[in-house]
């Protein structure tokens, strides 16, 4: 059953007539593989029902701006075409994402909704079963294994979750889909907006454009996977830490955003066979979703109180250790330092929305090294990440920014400023890569 241990009723209410199923989608804004929207058409047809879905837009979005608007919306442009092709209506609001499905609610015989982990995420679905006055049932649709099956408390590092996801991946990593609902609901009298045109009117950061790098939607999602399967993923196992050669999936603003589900990517590179599927499993599945372990399980995870004890104590210790180069979290955000790879790190994300994978850890590592204190370098690693990336303000970005101070990782040799802490330096870069092939690479997306 693909909903087993997946879904959770988050109150006591029954359920009751109503004129449709509704469900609120939020995390998880796709068609393909969403045990959500599965979910909502097996129900709705169980109680001879339509299926209506919404959606609410909120232009104080914690950190976003019109560089994740724009993606966004571009995404449910599609999702709105693919939901009309079955006959299912769906209505985007201008509101309070929970809001919007708690207007429609007065007419629902109950509501779906699908699972968030941040902070923000979890208040609104508390929030929603609050107030509704129907059943609301949340689904888990955006990991391969559901969080509280892979471990039921956080786990200190990927060497003790590894053993416990992979038990029981194989009953999880299953495809689906197919259902259609027998009542359609793209006639109902729902007003709604359009996505393509909702983006020049609200009332966002505009100082952080939209990318042309990235076209959101499943679409775009799969092309560009595909092209990384038949062309890279050989080569993936070998060579993805490489910046200059960029053997990279770039699935990460798609899975953000709910666009793509772990599940088809699992599956078509598992079907591949090819030399690189165990590395990227490994990176799709076991470090991923330990970052929701993480996430989900540790109240601390945007601020440095995540940190084990031996990290947040080490970086104590040498906390007053003398820099020899200091930046302010604005010379930073302008890549203003006197290191042409951090700065290229920097500009890459801040042009394309996304830096490689190895250089973002580089980039943390400096930005502790670089700042007045461990406190104020997580404070700016964070803003930088989620404010110019568009997979950042994601459970994988709080644990990739978390593991350069120390999170998931085990203490090592003492040095200064660091402690404990893993170390990085240019003279890796330079002897394992030809980073400078990487920074004129970054300076032509510049011209």
């Amino acid at each position: 059953m693909i909903f087993r241990d997946r879904t959770f009723e988050l109150n006591d209410r029954d359920l009751r007539k109503g004129e449709f199923v509704l469900y609120w989608m939020q995390a998880s804004q796709r068609i393909l593989h969403n045990h959500a929207l599965e979910y909502g058409i097996v129900r709705a047809n169980e109680l001879s029902l339509p299926l209506v879905v919404c959606f609410g837009v909120f232009d104080d979005y914690p950190e976003a701006n019109e560089r994740h608007f724009r993606f966004m919306l571009e995404g449910l442009s599609e999702v709105r075409a693919g939901l009309g092709s079955m006959d299912i209506g769906f209505v985007l609001k201008r509101s309070e994402p929970w809001k919007a499905a708690l207007d429609l609610s007065g007419e629902a015989a109950m509501i779906v909704c699908d699972r968030g982990y941040l902070k923000h995420q979890k208040r609104w679905r508390d929030m929603l079963a609050a107030e509704a006055e129907c059943k609301v049932v949340e689904v888990e649709s955006d990991v391969i294994v559901p969080v509280g099956k892979a471990a039921e408390k956080e786990m200190y590092s990927a060497a003790t979750f590894r053993p416990r996801i992979h038990r029981v991946l194989e009953r999880y990593m299953v495809p689906f889909g197919g259902s259609r609902p027998l009542h359609g609901s793209a006639d109902m009298d729902l007003p709604s907006l359009e996505p393509d045109d909702l983006l020049g009117s609200l009332e966002v950061d505009r100082t952080v454009k939209g990318v042309d790098t990235f076209i959101g939607g499943t679409s775009g999602a799969l092309s560009r996977f595909h092209d990384f399967v038949d062309e890279k993923l050989d080569r993936y196992a070998t060579e993805r830490s490489d910046p200059s050669k960029r053997i990279l999936s770039d699935m990460g603003p798609y899975i953000h955003f709910g666009q793509i589900s772990p599940i088809t990517l699992a599956v078509i590179a598992s079907e591949a066979g090819s030399p690189g599927t165990d590395a990227f499993l490994e990176e799709l599945i076991v470090r991923r979703e330990l970052a929701f372990n993480f996430v989900h399980y540790n109240g601390s995870h945007d601020n440095i109180n995540c940190l084990p004890h031996w990290a947040l104590t080490t970086l104590e210790e040498h906390s007053g250790d003398p820099r020899e180069y200091l930046y302010s979290p604005e010379e930073f955000e302008k890549a203003g330092t006197h290191d042409p790879y951090w700065n290229a790190a920097q500009r890459e994300m801040a042009i394309t929305g996304k830096m490689h994978n190895y250089m973002r850890m580089y980039w943390g590592k400096k930005i502790l090294e670089w700042s007045a204190d461990p406190e104020t370098a997580f404070r700016t690693a964070l803003y930088l990440n989620n404010r110019y990336s568009l997979d950042g303000r994601d459970p994988n970005s709080y644990g990739g920014v978390a593991w350069c101070f120390g999170k998931h990782d085990r203490p090592w040799t003492e040095r200064p400023i660091f402690g404990k802490v893993r170390y990085m330096n240019d003279n890796g870069l330079r002897r394992k890569f030809g980073i400078d092939e990487y920074v004129k690479r970054v300076e032509s997306m510049e011209a």
